[in-house]
């Protein structure tokens, strides 16, 4: 395994080269796949960084050519990148679409909770030391997803007689949401953020696959027969999705 491994990276190769596109410069972190048959970038949105992939016999003196002939694809792409919102007190937040600021309530009991305002602004109290609030929001969150998600997978699983055997939340970059053909879904706990008919229509997607585990016309009959706004949560996800993946994170 350890021989293997050497194959697809060498020991003293770095993990990020450096590219500089005009005044700025960039990391750039590298990873080499057994599969890739060439040389590709992406941003991921979360860590708000690019990534380089190379292919098995790749160089570093190839990948940091690669890299610095798309310095201005890589700037432009960050730059685009909706500006990072931390999980700290004042930050708004999201909550089934709805926007909620995040108030820290250093010296009341609980967790998390929900409140309104007289105003009518709603608010997300997080109790507990500073140094906690990130972890304590992230935690709400992903339970939130959890409960939502489950119960949405669950009642599309009996309306098309499929069984969902597991279901798990996970901050994935690339998707948002995957199946397995032994019943296992996985979702990201980002739909939470989203209004619920966008979290809805992902259970659908997902638990449709259990059905059809492709992309066929036949999958998308499926997904249209169980939910009813289709065209809506894609077209939003198609808007406002990225945008999703900017909270809870730092510049």
């Amino acid at each position: 395994m350890a021989t293997r491994a050497l194959l697809y990276r060498r020991p003293a190769e770095p993990a990020t080269l450096l590219v500089k596109h005009g005044s700025q410069f960039f990391a750039i972190r590298l990873r080499r796949h057994r599969r890739a048959r060439r040389y590709t970038l992406r941003i991921h949105p979360t860590d708000r960084e690019a990534i380089l992939t190379m292919p098995p016999r790749g160089t570093l003196v190839e990948a940091r050519d690669f890299a610095q002939i798309h310095g201005g694809w890589i700037a432009a792409r960050l730059g685009r990148l909706p500006k990072a919102a931390p999980f700290q007190s004042g930050t708004i937040v999201p909550l089934r679409g709805v926007p909620h600021r995040l108030v820290h309530r250093a010296g009341e009991r609980g967790t998390v909770w929900t409140e309104t305002r007289d105003s009518g602004e709603k608010i997300l109290c997080v109790a507990g030391g500073s140094e906690h609030m990130d972890r304590r929001v992230h935690d709400f969150l992903k339970r939130e997803a959890r409960k939502d998600l489950n119960k949405a997978s669950l009642a599309y699983a009996a309306e098309l007689g499929v069984r969902v055997r597991r279901v798990s939340i996970r901050d994935q970059s690339s998707r948002w949401g995957s199946c397995t053909s032994a019943g296992s879904l996985s979702y990201s706990w980002r739909l939470i953020l989203a209004p619920p008919y966008v979290l809805d229509y992902l259970a659908a997607h997902e638990v449709a696959h259990l059905v059809e585990m492709n992309h066929s016309p036949r999958f998308w009959r499926v997904v249209g027969r169980i939910c009813d706004h289709v065209d809506r949560a894609k077209r939003w996800l198609d808007t406002y999705g990225n945008d999703l993946h900017r909270y809870g994170v730092e510049d």
